[in-house]
């Protein structure tokens, strides 16, 4: 019998292996050679890893339910603020000077950005603690897109930026969540006009390969580093200088990476600093008529 010293509540770590290699050994008998070693080092160690582990997922798990509540307590008057500017820049309950009207449109802007991005925190928050619930149904994929398309128009149009939808001409039925196929195409085509300069283009191109129905927007934008692809999709990341990263939170191609991964797809980027990005969303929801080939549905992929 072997017994640590010092103390009763210490580990022995006993290792046994087979010896085979003293030579008059008599025939048959099985030899073994044996190490013991105090083990209470390592034992501590590996329990103040685990404590360590389980206080790290506690927090994240609080840390999660925070921004959840707080992104949800922060909506409802965001929202009335939005309103109330929207009202007043369009000056539906008479004439306001022009100084007071400009301040009404910015106002109305930057509570339209600040609801986006707690709108983002809040289905992140949601993701993480698998709170997320997709909602199943079938519809044409191209309703969603196109959605996603006319609401981004305006910027793209204002910056000088050419935006071109290229959409299968039949239907392209999916099962999926339409909110979030539209919510996918609507952060793809916003960070990608935010990131062409003006007199660049953005195309959007949908369509479906066998099961899968394929989303890519691709730009002549800045581009992106090698070095900062692999960083790309993880919550707050963000590429290029400190001007490109005042430009965004880091939220949209999280948001979209996690939505295409409980689709149980994927999110790829490919990108060439100083030629642009081809962001592909790849989903396996796609319900394609028999009488239309994959090969035959235009836009099905887009060469980066």
């Amino acid at each position: 019998m072997f017994s640590p010293r010092i103390a009763l509540d210490r580990r022995v770590v006993l290792i046994l292996r087979r010896y085979d290699g003293e030579t008059g050994a008599v025939a048959g008998a099985p030899r073994l050679i044996a190490q013991a070693f105090d083990g209470t080092a390592q034992f501590a160690r590996e329990l103040g890893l685990e404590s360590a582990r389980v206080e790290a997922e506690a927090q994240s798990a609080g840390k999660t339910r925070f921004l959840a509540n707080m992104s949800h307590e922060l909506r409802t008057p965001l929202n009335a603020v939005i309103g109330f500017a929207d009202i007043m820049r369009q000056r539906l309950f008479g004439p306001l000077p022009d100084r007071y009207a400009d301040y009404a449109e910015s106002i109305h802007q930057a509570g339209g950005h600040l609801l986006d991005l707690i709108n983002d925190v809040l289905d992140l928050s949601k993701i993480e603690a698998e709170r997320y619930e997709l909602a199943l149904d079938l519809f044409d994929a191209r309703d969603p897109v196109s959605a996603a398309v006319a609401l981004i128009r305006p910027q793209a149009d204002e910056k000088g930026v050419h935006l071109a939808p290229v959409l299968p001409p039949h239907p392209l039925e999916v099962e999926a969540d339409a909110r979030a196929l539209k919510q996918m195409a609507l952060n793809l085509l916003s960070n990608a006009v935010k990131f062409t300069p003006a007199g660049g283009s953005v195309t959007l191109t949908l369509g479906g390969i066998g099961p899968y129905l394929e989303l890519v927007v691709s730009d002549t934008g800045v581009g992106i580093a090698p070095e900062d692809l692999q960083r790309l999709g993880r919550p707050f990341e963000q590429a290029g200088g400190a001007d490109q990263k005042a430009q965004g939170t880091g939220l949209g191609l999280s948001l979209v990476r996690s939505l295409a991964e409980l689709h149980g797809g994927r999110l790829t980027i490919d990108s060439t600093l100083g030629e642009g990005v081809a962001a592909m969303v790849r989903l396996p929801v796609a319900i394609l008529s028999p009488a239309i080939e994959a090969d035959e549905t235009p836009g099905a992929a887009v060469e980066a």
